[in-house]
C-alpha cells in the first residue's frame, strides 16, 4: 500500500515507519521535527544518540534497498498537506504526529494552547484531507488509554451498551481525561467519530497504553537507526525514569503512594498492531476503537520491577516515594478490554524481567549523557 505515517520521525513513528517498509509497503514520512526542537527548548536529550532523520532514512535505504520518502512541513498547514495527499494518493494514513506529553501540556497556558491547537486542529486537516482527496483512505489514528480515566466500572473498547429508564443504546463509553494532553486526544476521538457519520471515511482510533522498550528487530539493525529514549520528567514515562534513576545510582522516585495503574505494551508490539490495522481496514463510514495494550501495572509494581532488575546488575537501587506533581487518584479500580486486536492477530511481548534487563543495561551504557536536573518532575498541575 501507500502508506503515510505522520510523527515518523518519532519514538513510535520511526519504528514503525521501517517495519512497513520491510513489510513491502511504500511508506512516506510527514513530520516537522517539533520533538527535536522541545528537546532545545526544554535543555533535554534523547539517553540514546539519534541521527537526523535524512541519515536514517539514507542508512535504511542502503541497508535494504528500501526507500522511504521525507516530506517536512506540518499538518497546521493544509496547503502542505494537500500537496502531501496529492503526491503520495495514500490508501492508509497512520497519525502519530501529535504533541503527546501529559507534563508538557500543563507547564503553563501557552503549552496548553499549543498542545490542543496542534493537536486538534492538525487533525481535523487530516481528515479534511482524506475527504477532498483520497476518500478511500484509511485513517489510523493513535489515541490514549488516558482518554478513559480511571473509571470505577470495567473499560470497554470504545462504546458501551446502557440501560436508561426502560430504553438501551450502545453510546461512546464517558471519557475522563486528566491533562490537556489527553482532553486534545477526546476532541480528536470525538472529530473522528463525527466525520466517519457525516463524510462516509473509515476510521481507526487506537487507544494505546504506555509503551516501553525501545528496540525492533529493524532499528537494530545499525546503530543510526536507533530509536529515541525519553527519560526526562517531561516526555519521559515513569518507567524510562526509574530506569536511569537505577542506571546512575539515585532512588526511583515514586508519586506519590504509587497506586496509579495503567496499561502498557511493548513498543514491538505497538508496529504490529499499526500492521493488524493497516491489514484489516475499518469498513466505510465506520469509526472502530481498538484498545492497544498487553498488560497493566501500578507505578509501585514498576518500581519494584527495577529495583529487582537492578540488583541483578549489581546496582544499589532503593524506592522513594515523593509528593505527586499531578491531581489525580493514586489508588484506583483499573480494567480494561482489550480483546480485538488479540482477536485480529496480535501476540503480545509482555515485561518480563529480561525485557526490563536489556532496556536497563541500554541506559547504563549511555548514563552519561543523562542531564540529571532534568530527571525530576517541574512542571505540576496545580
Amino acid at each position: 500500500m501507500n502508506i503515510i505515517v505522520a510523527g515518523g520521525d518519532g519514538f513510535c513513528g520511526w519504528p514503525t515507519a521501517l517495519y512497513l517498509s520491510k513489510q513491502g509497503h511504500d511508506v512516506a514520512i510527514v513530520d516537522n521535527l517539533v520533538r527535536r526542537k522541545i528537546d532545545k527548548e526544554l535543555g533535554s536529550n534523547s539517553l540514546t544518540p539519534i541521527a537526523s532523520l535524512e541519515e536514517r532514512v539514507e542508512k535504511w535505504k542502503e541497508l535494504t534497498g528500501k526507500e522511504i520518502k521525507i516530506y517536512i512541513g506540518d499538518l497546521n498547514h493544509y496547503d502542505f498537506l494537500s500537496e502531501v495527499f496529492r503526491q503520495v494518493n495514500p490508501e492508509a494514513f497512520i497519525h502519530f504526529a501529535e504533541q503527546r506529553s501529559a507534563p508538557y501540556s500543563m507547564i503553563d497556558r501557552e503549552h496548553a494552547i499549543y498542545t490542543q491547537s496542534n493537536n486538534v486542529l492538525g487533525n481535523l486537516n487530516v481528515l479534511y484531507a482524506i475527504k477532498e482527496f483520497a476518500p478511500d483512505c484509511h485513517l489510523i489514528k493513535l489515541g490514549t488509554m488516558g482518554e478513559y480515566g480511571n473509571p470505577n466500572i470495567d473499560i470497554e473498547e470504545g462504546f458501551i451498551e446502557i440501560e436508561h429508564k426502560g430504553r438501551k443504546d450502545r453510546l461512546p463509553y464517558p471519557k475522563q481525561p486528566g491533562s490537556f494532553y489527553h482532553l486534545s486526544k477526546v476532541h480528536d476521538s470525538n472529530n473522528i467519530m463525527f466525520a466517519c457519520k457525516i463524510w462516509n471515511i473509515r476510521a481507526t482510533d487506537l487507544n494505546q497504553g504506555i509503551v516501553y522498550g525501545l528496540r525492533t528487530e529493524e532499528t537494530t539493525i545499525d546503530p543510526i537507526l536507533n530509536n529515541r529514549f525519553d527519560y526526562d520528567g517531561v516526555y519521559g514515562t515513569a518507567l524510562n525514569r526509574f530506569l536511569i534513576q537505577a542506571a546512575i545510582g539515585y532512588d526511583l522516585t515514586v508519586y506519590g503512594k504509587g497506586g496509579q495503574t495503567r496499561a502498557f505494551l511493548n513498543i514491538e508490539d505497538t508496529v504490529r498492531c499499526i500492521e493488524i490495522a493497516v491489514n484489516n481496514p475499518a469498513k466505510k463510514g465506520e469509526f472502530r476503537v481498538f484498545n492497544q495494550f498487553t498488560e497493566y501495572f501500578s507505578v509501585l509494581n514498576l518500581a519494584e520491577k527495577t529495583k529487582e532488575v537492578g540488583e541483578e546488575l549489581g546496582l544499589k537501587v532503593n524506592i522513594q516515594h515523593i509528593k505527586n506533581p499531578r491531581v489525580e487518584l493514586e489508588e484506583h479500580y483499573f480494567h480494561a478490554v482489550n480483546t480485538n486486536l488479540i482477536d485480529l492477530g496480535l501476540k503480545p511481548h509482555l515485561l518480563t524481567n529480561e525485557v526490563l534487563k536489556e532496556v536497563l543495561k541500554v541506559a547504563i551504557e549511555n548514563k552519561d549523557r543523562a542531564i540529571i536536573e532534568n530527571i525530576l518532575p517541574k512542571a505540576t498541575w496545580r
